[in-house]
């Protein structure tokens, strides 16, 4: 087992500004990496390109978790459908890299943890389709304050018992910060709502456990005090990198052990 977590993360492709320089470059917020490096984790960027889409399942065997964070929208094409008006700016490379990534994590067991976009990405990953914008209910409670992500923008869920998110969050209503006008529509294949918002019922997470380890939610736990969710994720990457190291050791205590040229 490695002395430290390593954590993929998905990074953004967009414009950003930085010293003397303005120009489109591959990102991940702060906020995300400070969540890692609190719990001890390394964070390792996955760029959007084609070479991360072919080197997928290579890349995903040298990290012990996958994090997707927020971002633009999934381009329909993605899942079949047409643009809506509504739609906004879209990133296909950057959807088309999670999506295998997503795939080769689900597929090696490699535990899981998609914020905002990141659930919509799991979800079309596994079949699933999205809501290309909620309309009315994305200004009036999904997305009220854009670009804020505190106290205007916390909404209440109902949490259900026996999943991830009740382990870290508890079961019943809880608050949690919203800022999206897209939305899981239909459930990808093997996947389990596990929180709702009861006053329009907007899926809120969705677990895979099939999978091992696969957990999206609406919210953004990365800029509020619900960090039990990364705590989570971050178990059970190390779960799985523990019985990953010890099925190592026995794998090679075995070899040791094996006469040389087959004579006893």
């Amino acid at each position: 087992m490695r002395s430290s977590l390593v954590i993929g993360v998905c990074a953004a492709f967009e414009r950003a500004r930085w010293s003397f320089w303005d120009m489109p470059a591959a990102i991940v917020a702060s906020t995300y990496l400070s969540h890692l490096a609190h719990d001890g984790a390394t964070p390792v960027a996955l760029i959007p390109s084609e070479a991360t889409i072919g080197s997928a399942e290579r890349l995903i065997g040298t990290v012990d978790g996958l994090l997707l964070v927020g971002g633009a929208d999934v381009d329909p094409d993605m899942y079949g459908e047409q643009p809506d008006a509504l739609l906004e700016a879209t990133v296909p490379l950057r959807d088309r890299s999670e999506i295998a990534l997503v795939r080769a994590a689900l597929a090696q067991g490699v535990p899981v943890f998609g914020v905002c976009r990141g659930l919509h990405v799991m979800n079309v990953a596994t079949g699933g389709t999205l809501v290309q914008d909620l309309g009315e209910l994305g200004d009036s409670r999904h997305r009220k304050a854009p670009g804020r992500l505190d106290e205007p923008t916390f909404h209440k869920v109902d949490v259900a018992a026996n999943s991830s998110v009740a382990e870290a969050l508890g079961t019943g209503s809880v608050m949690v910060n919203s800022h999206h006008h897209q939305a899981v529509k239909r459930i990808g294949a093997g996947g389990t709502a596990t929180a709702i918002s009861p006053e329009d019922g907007v899926i809120e997470a969705v677990e895979w456990t099939e999978h091992g380890f696969a957990l999206g939610v609406q919210w953004h736990p990365e800029a509020a005090e619900l960090d039990g969710l990364f705590r989570v994720f971050l178990d059970e990457c190390r779960a799985r990198a523990s019985r990953e190291g010890n099925q190592s050791d026995h794998q090679e205590q075995a070899r040791e052990k094996e006469p040389e040229n087959g004579n006893a």
